[in-house]
């Protein structure tokens, strides 16, 4: 007799909406990835806003193409070293030139700064 244990519920829609913040942070419309990888749009959406499970194969094609960390999703507890967003964020540094990359680092002083407590 066959007891594996089938109550698994795991909610996707973190990772699918995390897919989303994604792809449209790289300006992508679910048509255009629809012609990538071959799905229809309706059936992205279904991933990003509803839950929806894809294929393992679909998954890490995804999750490899926008450079989505999901530890962080799958284990809740555990310290994750770099979220998605982190990853996309140093992705984009490095792409960045000096020039751009004082502004960005004025940009953040002048956040951390706004973020301490007024004397």
């Amino acid at each position: 007799m066959d007891e594996r244990n089938n109550d698994f519920d795991f909610d996707f829609m973190p990772i699918g909406q995390a897919i989303k913040k994604a792809r449209e942070a790289k300006g992508m419309t679910r048509e255009q990835l629809s012609e990538i990888i071959g799905y229809a749009p309706r059936h992205i959406q279904a991933i990003e806003n509803e839950g929806k499970y894809p294929s393992i194969e679909l998954f890490i094609q995804l999750i490899q193409m926008f450079d989505v960390s999901v530890d962080e999703y799958i284990f809740p507890d555990k310290e994750v070293k770099k979220s998605s967003v982190r990853r996309r964020l140093d992705a984009q540094l490095d792409k960045s030139d000096d020039k751009e990359l004082s502004v960005i680092e004025a940009t953040v002083n002048g956040l951390c700064k706004a973020k301490e407590p007024e004397e």
